[in-house]
């Protein structure tokens, strides 16, 4: 068999079937092995928006894309190397995403014409009789019938048996990729630790898949991708809104106060509480409110209480929390907003993913109500700006919001994560005592313009709370407008200062002078950095620079511009961060938009660069 093993550095496989084909789980499992044997992977899981979509249709179908290599990898890919359909819909949504000559196993059951019916296609138009694939290898494996094969006299019914065919693809991949099925089988036993009979179908279905590569001719050829030269350390596997999760449970810790976090659950932010609530020996206090609006009142009590007090959304309950928030901003508390965007207006597309609440972030609240905003660029760093969000709320009072969105959130790499004594400490200085002779000024102000963190039940330290405007230092509703002209700018100021105290804006990769600087947020990250590496193996000198602060933005960024002919800015909306470049800034910046509820291609990237560079 070695003679005919094929050596590759990189893979991009695509799973793609109906919801309840078991798409996402089968493509877990194999990120998680190849991850587990050292592979740098990334992966984009692709959700249909409806909770039930028609089965067979093409509304339906569910993928999951993994780019698994022995390089260094930063995204999940463009055009995929294996393509696993489980149906004509499938087949129908994904064939464009597919390298010609590339690799295409088709689960023939789901080609019947029934299927074909369902995804819109003339049965003289069958894929797979027509010499449309012609191009491509195509494996024809009717996994439907071996899977009920391999159950046969197992007692389970039609549904339970249909289930299990995931496991048989995963096992023929595992055989194809040359991976060892005891991750998985382990996965199994503990998944289904209390129901035997569906452990039992799953593990025989699973080693059917291996068995059936190693026994049939349906490939001539097997794979293998070499472990990537990692840095050393202790890795796992995370997804973005796991990193986002741990990254406030770690905060809590290192500013020795208790975790809250208010939440309602909103598509695709929702595991951030399912993961939170799982860790109550941390202190973790998770509550699920009525609504969002309930939600965010609830951080501000728990701020004022003396807790960590964080909460998570989307764009449509960000809008709801709008409110609460601004009450934030006026008592100078400190709360983490995590933002998992979405595609929008309104619904939107609710399992998509997009850039489009960066203007929201900064200035979706009512009056001029300032507060930081941060961006993760990737899953593994959620967990390092989550951290640095909850930093700088305690550290400067004050709500902050972080960016994320639903490629992050629900896309995986590998994370080598710290050890607690490799975090910061986070200073947090309660008021114990009266400020001012025997008088105690809540909006008195330290260095950082920073009030103290006086808490309820403090003897002596009795102080309004509201969200009328606040007198200087002593807190006292005022209706002066002097007063209130001066109170907005010392809370703009505050949060500008914050400048001083974040690191200087670096490139990326790249020049540090030149004709071209593409210049990024959140998770265009990946594919920019890929595509202006892969510009300049072309001979296009072109520098890449990645923003994690955008308010306030780093204060050396605008003097880091001006060392390039022309700025680039890619981003998954209409030109959010682009407007704020071109009015601060005063730079001709090129916008490059993408708004199709999809990531970027590194290709769309690079042919953008070496066109402007042309």
């Amino acid at each position: 068999m070695s003679e005919n093993n094929e050596v590759l550095d990189r893979v991009i496989i695509k799973f793609a079937g109906d919801s309840g084909d078991g798409m996402q789980l089968t493509g877990s499992e194999f990120t998680n092995t190849a991850a587990l044997l050292g592979n740098d992977v990334s992966t984009f899981p692709d959700f249909p928006a409806e909770i039930r979509a028609p089965q067979g249709t093409v509304a339906g179908v569910s993928g999951f894309q993994l780019h698994f290599g022995s390089v260094n990898v930063y995204s999940a890919g463009d055009m995929c190397d294996t393509l696993v359909a489980m149906n004509a819909a499938a087949l129908k949504v994904n064939l464009r995403n597919i390298k010609k000559g590339g690799l295409i196993i088709v689960n023939t059951e789901g080609f019947d014409p029934k299927n074909l019916r369902l995804a819109k296609i003339a049965e003289e138009d069958n894929p797979l009789t027509n010499g449309s694939l012609d191009n491509y290898q195509v494996i024809k494996i009717d996994v439907t019938k071996l899977t009920k094969a391999a159950l046969e006299g197992s007692g389970l019914g039609v549904k339970e048996i249909d289930r299990s065919k995931n496991m048989f693809v995963l096992g023929y991949l595992y055989w194809m990729y040359n991976r060892s099925l005891d991750n998985t089988i382990k996965f199994l036993e503990e998944k289904f630790s209390k129901k035997k009979e569906i452990l039992d179908a799953n593990l025989k279905v699973l080693r059917a898949g291996y068995s059936y590569g190693d026994t049939t001719e349906t490939s001539m050829r097997r794979y293998i991708v070499n472990p990537a030269p990692m840095p050393p350390g202790t890795y796992r596997n995370i997804m973005g809104n796991q990193a986002v999760a741990i990254g406030l449970i770690a905060a809590a810790e290192k500013s020795g106060l208790p975790l809250f976090y208010g939440s309602y659950p909103i598509t695709p932010a929702s595991d951030i509480l399912h993961e939170l609530s799982k860790h109550k020996n941390f202190g973790v206090r998770s509550f699920q409110a009525e609504d969002e609006i309930a939600a965010m009142a609830s951080v501000v009590g728990a701020s004022f209480g003396g807790h960590l007090a964080t909460t998570a959304s989307s764009g449509p309950g960000i809008a709801l929390k709008t409110e609460a928030i601004g009450l934030g901003v006026m008592l100078e508390l400190p709360m983490v907003i995590i933002n998992v965007q979405r595609g929008g207006p309104s619904t939107g597309l609710p399992t998509k993913t997009e850039q489009a609440d960066l203007l929201q972030a900064l200035n979706g609240r009512n009056g001029e109500a300032p507060l930081p905003v941060l961006a993760a660029c990737s899953p593994a760093d959620a967990f390092d700006t989550t951290f640095e969000a909850c930093r700088l709320a305690l550290e400067f009072m004050t709500p902050v919001m972080m960016l994320s969105d639903g490629y992050i959130a629900n896309g995986a790499e590998p994370w080598r994560f710290p050890s607690s004594d490799q975090l910061d400490v986070i200073k947090v200085n309660f008021q114990k005592e009266k400020n001012d002779g025997d008088k105690f000024l809540p909006y008195k102000r330290d260095e950082r313009k920073s009030r103290p963190w006086a808490i309820p039940g403090t003897p002596y330290l009795e102080h309004r709370i509201g969200g009328i405007e606040k007198q200087h230092e002593t807190g006292n509703i005022s209706y002066d407008p002097e007063n209130h002209e001066f109170m907005v700018h010392l809370r703009n100021d505050k949060i500008e200062g914050i400048a001083d105290y974040i690191p200087e804006q670096k490139l990326d990769s790249g020049p540090e002078k030149g004709k071209l600087l593409v210049l990024g947020w959140g998770s265009t990250y990946g594919t920019i950095k890929t595509g202006c590496i892969r510009a300049r193996e072309e001979g296009y000198e072109v520098a890449h620079a990645h923003l994690k602060y955008i308010k306030p933005f780093p204060r050396n960024l605008g003097e880091l511009m001006y060392n390039y002919d022309q700025i680039l800015i890619p981003e998954m909306n209409m030109g959010q961060l682009l407007m704020l470049i071109r009015a601060k800034y005063l730079i001709p910046a090129i916008g490059f938009n993408k708004i199709k509820g999809l990531p970027f291609g590194v290709n769309e990237i690079k042919n953008k660069i070496i066109e402007l560079m042309k």
